[in-house]
């Protein structure tokens, strides 16, 4: 009987790594369905909820990142690392892996160092045009690198560089017109109004909710367009007690989208945080979309993620700076500019990359043929 392929993929933080993750799980059993993945995360962090609810186990380190901030957790750093790259060690032992995956962010660092100091061959997806420190430090070390940018040889050997693209959630396509009349009904809208949809990441934007709230304030309640808005869990009490002392017939919130690919239907303009793994969603559903990248990222790589895309007129943006007076006046005149609209919808289409996760899947597969 033969072996079954063992693979370990580690990451997370935020959806923005999670997502991708799953993508390429789902990838790898599609091409090799007796593959035994197992995942490793940060305790605490939301990885742990929904790598075990899409069907596979995850085993948590206490790995923290570095606070940029003066701040007394980063005292304790050094110890959580040094217990997570213990942790680390025995979970290679137990499950011996063929290949190790990391998709960023400081839970990926103490599994792929374990695993090249132990001889197991590491492959990295790196999803910004800017890379993070975590796939800086273990790209080193690296046998394959999968970028989703051109021009990564700044930050990666340039031979092990292989361009894949993100991986994205397999739901997300191009949206028919089905989709858009199911998506209609689903949140509730008018099918006669324009279509806002105000989307903060997986844990909210509080950019973006200030600016949803004073436009509230300010009259948004009567505009001639609707909003879906996205709040985030972090600001879902606080953004509850505003709507209900400010109700909007126009405005429907959510602390989180658990359908994306009909909010996407619906949805004639987009504003978005610049996240990698969302830039290649909406590359795909092929949306108007306007950026306001996070200004709290390290390198302010949402920027450069942002300007990949404006510089091929394929998105906005607006500086998160300026959100609060400029953003939703911003939208609204694009909502009302078809022609933008068509023009933007045809140059993102142009970046979409639908078949990253299957890339990057056969490229794993190729490691453990060459081990």
């Amino acid at each position: 009987m033969k072996k079954p392929i063992k693979v370990i993929i580690s990451g997370g933080g935020t959806g923005g790594h999670i997502f991708p993750a799953l993508s390429i799980a789902e990838s790898l059993k599609a091409i090799a369905p007796e593959t035994d993945i197992l995942f490793v995360g940060a305790l605490g962090k939301m990885e742990m909820e929904k790598v075990p609810a899409a069907g596979y186990p995850i085993k948590g380190l206490p790995v923290a990142g570095l606070q940029r901030k003066l701040s007394l957790k980063n005292l304790a750093l050094p110890f959580k690392v040094f217990k997570s790259l213990r942790m680390a060690g025995k979970i290679l032992k137990e499950f011996q892996p063929d290949v190790a995956v990391g998709v960023g962010g400081f839970a990926s660092a103490p599994l792929l160092w374990s695993a090249s100091h132990h001889g197991i061959p590491t492959l990295i997806q790196e999803q910004n045009s800017y890379a993070g420190l975590t796939n800086k430090i273990v790209g080193r070390r690296a046998k394959t690198i999968c970028t989703a940018y051109e021009g990564m040889e700044k930050f990666f050997p340039k031979d092990r560089i292989i361009l894949t693209g993100n991986p994205i959630r397999a739901e997300i396509n191009r949206p028919t017109a089905a989709q858009r009349e199911e998506g209609y009904r689903f949140y509730g809208l008018d099918p006669q109004k324009k279509t806002l949809f105000v989307v903060g990441g997986s844990l909210g934007c509080r950019t973006l909710n200030q600016t949803l709230m004073r436009w509230i304030e300010n009259g948004g309640d009567r505009a001639g367009f609707q909003v879906i808005w996205q709040c985030g869990k972090y600001y879902k009490e606080s953004v509850d007690a505003f709507v209900a002392a400010h109700p909007a017939a126009n405005v429907h919130h959510y602390d989180f989208i658990r359908r994306m690919d009909l909010a996407y239907a619906v949805a004639d303009v987009i504003v978005s945080r610049a996240g990698a793994g969302t830039i290649s969603e909406l590359c795909v559903a092929g949306k108007a979309t306007i950026f306001v990248p996070s200004p709290n990222v390290a390198e302010d790589h949402q920027t450069h993620n942002a300007m990949a895309l404006v510089s091929k007129g394929a998105a906005r943006m607006v500086k998160d700076a300026e959100a609060p007076e400029k953003l939703m006046g911003v939208a609204e005149e694009l909502l009302n500019n078809p022609a933008e609209i068509a023009s933007l919808e045809e140059n993102i289409l142009k970046l979409a990359r639908k078949d990253a996760g299957e890339v990057i899947a056969k490229e794993v597969l190729k490691l453990v043929k060459e081990r």
